[in-house]
């Protein structure tokens, strides 16, 4: 754990941008699942971090491949993360989830922090040096409503010219520990509203986190969503992004974070529909001429993966289409698109899995088999709360009391 604080800590220097590893995207996404594959029943059984996906993810360089090539990264669209995050997904869910939370945050850099220098260059050492960026939206006394903060960043004047400092109960930030980097939110000022806040970086090496709770769950285990007492003192206010909060959470935050999360959820879905399938043929072999009784709760689970699916592309698809516009970006339809995602993809998930797991019956409930599926159904259960889909809802039905509805089926 981080213990020690900095002063003022200036963004080095860029480092030269290492070569890309041999490969595409997908191809370098599949060498870390494999590593990932073999220590995730480790990682879940001890819940602890996923130390080796996350070295192989920066062997691969794919921490830094969102930033814009002109920073030293490689300029991946939001579909392209979403692939990767389906492929580690596969493989072990908290490794799947601690890729897409990184890139969660990255995306509000990515979109909003160009115009300014000091983001600019944290951007360069993300993608030079690797940095992993973990997220503190929540906080003791208001939970899991990241639109609002009791924290505020407290201005003080500094030998260096304006600094701040910030103290914030976070009941959770997932992998903080293991973090570069946090993204934080606060209220702008002591005395602004709950709802008036800013997103701050705050680099390992300039705070203090005093571990408050321990993360010891059903599933998701390895994201090591520990509670934390954070401190920071005397940084320069050149660290906190200017634009509202509430601006980059619709603008970018939002859709990075149901579409990458959807795209995790996707990929456990995909390895336990295989995993049926791979049972039902076996049982097929054994018995030429019939049907095997789970063959049907395979279909079912198929034609579910497909709806799932089709959900999340058309999601990334409305997101690509809408980049870059804030306009659109910010529309209540395409906020209420995006609930929908998250709701629907979520909810599909649990479902999904339950049913492979009644296909391949004792042998997926059993631990050590080929076909075990207990760690998969125990952390896609964590689907539907993370952010509560209850939450989410209400949050939609708002929305339509004032949405007008176009009735069309290939517009918005």
């Amino acid at each position: 754990m981080h213990v020690e604080v900095a002063a003022t800590v200036p963004v080095a220097a860029a480092v030269p941008v290492a070569a890309a590893p041999a490969g595409g995207l997908d191809e370098r996404a599949k060498r870390v699942a494999d590593e990932a594959a073999r220590y995730a029943d480790a990682v879940d059984r001890e819940g602890r971090f996923p130390a080796e996906a996350v070295a192989a993810l920066k062997a691969e360089r794919l921490l830094g491949i969102q930033v814009p090539r002109s920073l030293g990264g490689e300029g991946a669209s939001m579909s392209e993360i979403a692939e990767l995050c389906a492929i580690l997904g596969r493989a072990c869910s908290a490794a799947a989830m601690v890729f897409a939370m990184h890139h969660i945050k990255l995306a509000s850099l990515v979109t909003h922090g160009q115009d300014s220098a000091w983001h600019g260059a944290l951007m360069e050492r993300i993608a030079g040096e690797q940095l992993l960026i973990a997220s503190s939206t929540t906080e003791a006394g208001i939970g899991g409503d990241l639109r609002n903060s009791l924290c505020a960043v407290e201005a003080q004047d500094g030998a260096d010219g304006a600094t701040f400092r910030l103290t914030k109960e976070a009941s959770v930030i997932s992998y903080g520990a293991q973090a570069d980097l946090i993204l934080a939110t606060a209220r702008r000022h002591p005395g602004a509203a709950t709802s008036d806040q800013v997103l701050v970086a705050l680099l390992a090496d300039q705070i203090t986190l005093e571990r408050t709770s321990v993360w010891d769950t059903l599933g998701m285990r390895g994201t090591c969503s520990d509670g934390f007492l954070l401190k920071a003192e005397g940084l320069p206010l050149a660290q906190v992004l200017q634009k509202p909060f509430a601006e980059i959470a619709a603008q970018s935050m939002l859709a990075a974070s149901h579409l990458l999360w959807g795209s995790v959820w996707f990929g456990i879905s995909s390895y336990a529909v295989d995993r049926a399938r791979a049972f039902v043929q076996g049982e097929a072999r054994k018995k030429p001429g019939q049907v095997p009784p789970g063959a049907l709760r395979l279909a079912e689970a198929a034609n579910e993966l497909q709806a799932m699916k089709s959900t999340i592309v058309a999601g990334l698809a409305r997101y690509e289409a809408a980049k870059g516009d804030p306009d659109a970006l910010s529309a209540i339809g395409f906020s209420i698109m995006l609930n929908n995602v998250k709701t629907t993809v979520s909810a599909q998930a649990v479902d999904i899995v339950q049913r492979a797991l009644s296909v391949v019956g004792i042998a997926g409930y059993k631990n050590g088999t080929p076909f075990s599926l207990g760690r998969q159904l125990r952390d896609v259960l964590s689907a539907p709360l993370m952010i509560s889909n209850d939450r989410i809802l209400s949050n939609t039905a708002n929305l339509l009391l004032v949405q007008k509805g176009s009735g069309k089926l290939l517009s918005a």
